[in-house]
């Protein structure tokens, strides 16, 4: 991008500008930020909704995991279209734990909303889990719809027909 300065401007001594650091940044390979993204959200939803025996790199191809310890302004290999079907597997379950943990959050909540008047968000203010999940799992490569279908098969279970039917 071209900057104009004023001529007041162009005779100033001192440190470089801020805006001129910037422009000489090398640039980020946007997808491997997205990749980034999709593990720190993996690892927020386990440490969240206490998922166990879940192990984060395992949703990951080799090419993926070696991709987490690469700077960002390099471009690397990431994941292709065509994925292990056990890594496709491993994240299906992993999304549908998601699910399950966060419906039955949900209800714990509403008991406990009953039990005391308080008033408490089912979720995280603002953090809407399944919704999460099925968002995640175009990054996985997995079906939404399997998402959401557990997800109401989830609330069902759990005797809150009225959000299943929605």
């Amino acid at each position: 991008p071209v900057l104009d300065t004023e001529d007041a401007w162009v005779s100033v001594e001192g440190p470089v500008s801020i805006v001129e650091l910037a422009l000489e940044q090398k640039r980020i390979h946007y997808p491997l930020v997205e990749h980034q993204f999709v593990l720190c959200t993996v690892l927020y939803a386990i440490m969240r909704l206490s998922l166990k025996g879940v192990k984060p790199l395992s949703l990951f191809d080799s090419k993926g995991r070696n991709a987490f310890f690469k700077d960002l302004t390099s471009i690397q290999l990431l994941p292709s279209g065509d994925m292990d079907p056990n890594v496709l597997s491993i994240r299906q379950q992993f999304l549908l734990k998601v699910v399950s943990a966060a419906v039955q959050t949900l209800c714990s909540s509403q008991k406990d909303r009953e039990v005391s008047e308080e008033d408490s968000f089912p979720f995280e203010k603002g953090k809407n889990w399944p919704t999460l999940a099925a968002d995640l799992a175009q990054y996985l490569q997995i079906s939404e719809d399997l998402v959401r279908r557990h997800y109401v098969c989830e609330l069902y279970s759990y005797g809150m027909d009225h959000l299943g039917e929605e």
